[in-house]
């Protein structure tokens, strides 16, 4: 599962990895659910027949899906990742995949506490090429008393097994990681219908990755013994 995650900070490397600028708007470097941060999906009005319009848009959401129903934006906090075992029957997500409501999160890296000194060590987790990560999602609207507000969701599968994000989280709970696409399935993911949208979602391989533990802050503790974890002790 990944609650905190690091924007793409250069646009330049934005504009080259996905085709398009990332949204005008200011938003935050690092991302917790209900931050506003950029994510991708195919333009609403590209059907539309008007030249001008580009296939894609980089819009600006809420972390944590807010359904149609949904009463306030309190619900975000508990809906910033969908298991793609139950996204198609969640009530929370259930009518954004059954439009194909996709959409891919732009992303530096994500965190994700190890706990294998016997508490949480914020652990950066990035690929190994230094690309952006693009990140399947799923995106919806929500009509608040002020307006439209945008919002999004990353889509994880199971890591029990995985090299690399098994140990992550703690050591009784099930383990999880995000979709991380290859960009070759970037326009398949935004174009796929939801009969066909679970065979582009699959876990990253291990050598993709790299992983480094993050420096505490003041208030956060001591440093870790042994500074940073290296990749290799995955």
């Amino acid at each position: 599962m990944c609650s905190h995650y690091q924007a793409v900070k250069s646009r330049a490397q934005f504009e080259r990895h996905f085709g398009l600028l990332p949204p005008t708007t200011p938003q935050p470097m690092d991302v917790w659910p209900g931050y506003a941060s950029s994510f991708i999906r195919p333009h609403p009005h590209a059907d539309a027949g008007d030249d001008a319009v580009s296939a894609l848009e980089a819009a600006s959401g809420s972390f944590g899906l807010l359904p149609h129903w949904a009463k306030d934006r309190k619900l975000g906090r508990h809906t910033y990742n969908a298991r793609c075992e139950t996204v198609a029957t969640k009530p929370s997500f259930r009518d954004a995949w059954a439009r194909a409501q996709h959409c891919i999160i732009p992303a530096d890296a994500i965190f994700e506490p190890d706990w294998r000194t016997g508490r949480a060590v914020a652990t950066r987790i990035a690929l190994a090429n230094s690309a952006p990560m693009g990140i399947a999602g799923l995106w919806s609207a929500w009509r608040s008393p002020q307006g439209e507000v945008l919002s999004f969701t990353m889509l994880t599968v199971n890591a029990d097994a995985h090299p690399l994000m098994r140990h992550f989280h703690k050591p009784e709970d099930e383990k999880r990681m995000v979709v991380v696409l290859p960009p070759e399935y970037f326009g398949q993911w935004l174009q796929a219908t939801p009969s066909h949208s679970l065979d582009l979602l699959y876990a990253c391989p291990a050598p993709e990755l790299v992983a480094q533990a993050e420096a505490p802050t003041a208030g956060q503790g001591a440093a870790q013994p042994g500074g940073a974890i290296q990749a290799a002790l995955f």
